[in-house]
């Protein structure tokens, strides 16, 4: 059964370059937004296993996302992957319920490194 992934960032690039990174092997659905809006939208609509969420995008961004999730006690394994990699925003969205922290510019070992620490792949 395929794991339902969804890459949330406002930059189209960011969003291509990170589902390129994804083990090619993995047997995965993706879905897309460009904002948390519509990751919330998204994740309401249909059954989201791992979410890969930006901090900094319009309109919602992912602080408000991580918050929205623990709020309504909605479950998914949420990574976040930023180019903000100051330690109080990397200890502020694991106390928020995020399973871990990337840093942009994401590689692909870098990615299966976190998706094998926390048994999402093998």
């Amino acid at each position: 059964m395929a794991v339902s992934v969804l890459v949330v960032d406002d930059s189209p690039i960011a969003r291509k370059m990170l589902i390129k990174a994804l083990p090619p092997d993995w047997d995965i659905e993706i879905t897309q937004a460009a904002n948390g809006i519509e990751a919330l939208a998204a994740y309401r609509a249909g059954h989201v296993d791992v979410m890969f969420l930006d901090l900094t995008m319009p309109d919602m961004d992912g602080y408000q996302v991580l918050e929205t999730l623990r709020k309504e006690d909605l479950n998914c394994l949420v990574i976040v992957v930023s180019a903000d990699v100051q330690e109080k925003a990397q200890e502020r969205v694991l106390a928020m319920g995020a399973i871990a922290f990337i840093r942009k510019p994401i590689t692909a070992e870098g990615l299966r490194d976190v998706l094998k620490q926390y048994g999402v792949v093998v």
